[in-house]
């Protein structure tokens, strides 16, 4: 199945090109089960990352263009009064997919926000007093414009928590910008992505990755990063047990896909900033220092011990 996972990540580098740590990255959050926060500039090709995996894996794909206007029914779906059977039938949102592109999750609604991400949580809906299932796999790939503010509701620190990773896709090199402009002169790039793989090789994948072990040393090194965290001048607001156990799921993905079915304590430290970073609330006196979240998560955990683990 790692080779498969390899498959998986050379067809959409096919349509995504020089991005190949960050498209790792995006499928070990779906192996784990968790969603990923895109975080980055207009153009950078988050759109097309999404259908590439969605054609890759063969997932049933739904995208929204969030606007203030847009509603929580809008998410999760509605019912409607339907004359000739005389009974009330739900309409599914677009929410119900395997693998839900928000764009721009922070221009939209406090309350269509907080509708997403109980989907998130849950992995169900409630709609009028009825619950419906969303389908599994399922993966929520919310993109946040990180400048401009104006007509924009950013995610509050409790609701960032719900993403198991947060990543920035940023610019290419010149050659890869390079290779963009030579092969995409008016060309789908998703033409170039085959499908590899279907949404029951990803379950597979997933129930693999909760079978790697984790020994007591790697539980109580995740939980001695996070607790770093919360006793520092500079961080308002530390990591959470749900970050810890984001860590630990992000953690044994990474050994999964490394081939082993037991975590090294250099598959938590390869996961920590993209797990950990954008869970941190920093001071206004950090933010004044100009230190970023990775940066001062790197300064408050220098000091945690490493375990020995043969």
């Amino acid at each position: 199945m790692q080779e498969l996972a390899k498959t998986i990540i050379t067809e959409v580098e096919r349509a995504v090109i020089g991005k190949r740590d960050k498209i790792e990255r995006i499928l070990l959050a779906m192996t784990a089960g968790g969603h990923v926060l895109l975080e980055d500039l207009p153009g950078v090709g988050k759109t097309t990352i999404a259908l590439a995996f969605s054609r890759a894996l063969q997932l049933s794909y739904k995208r929204i263009q969030f606007t203030p206007d847009v509603l929580p029914a809008d998410v999760v779906g509605f019912t409607v009064y339907n004359q000739q059977t005389g009974k009330f039938e739900y309409q599914p949102g677009p929410v119900l997919s395997n693998l839900f592109l928000a764009d721009e999750i922070n221009r939209t609604s406090s309350k269509t926000q907080s509708a997403l991400l109980e989907a998130m949580e849950e992995g169900q809906v409630t709609v009028d007093g009825e619950t419906y299932q969303i389908p599994k796999p399922f993966t929520v790939l919310a993109t946040q414009n990180p400048v401009g503010s104006a007509g924009t509701q950013l995610l509050p620190e409790s609701q960032m928590d719900r993403f198991l990773i947060r990543l920035s896709v940023g610019y290419p090199e010149i050659a890869d910008e390079m290779v963009i402009m030579r092969t995409r002169q008016g060309e789908d790039p998703m033409k170039y992505v085959r499908p590899v793989a279907s949404a029951e090789d990803l379950l597979k994948m997933h129930a693999q990755v909760e079978a790697v072990y984790t020994s007591e040393e790697i539980f109580r090194f995740v939980a001695s990063l996070a607790a770093a965290t919360r006793h520092h001048e500079l961080i308002r607001m530390g990591v959470s047990p749900r970050g810890s156990l984001a860590l630990a799921r992000m953690s044994r993905a990474y050994a999964w896909y490394e081939g082993r079915d037991y975590v090294l304590p250099t598959d938590v430290q390869a996961m920590m900033d993209d797990t950990l970073a954008h869970r941190l609330v920093l001071s206004p006196k950090a933010r004044a220092s100009g230190l970023s979240a990775v940066e001062l998560l790197h300064q408050v955990t220098a000091d945690v011990a490493v375990p020995k683990i043969v």
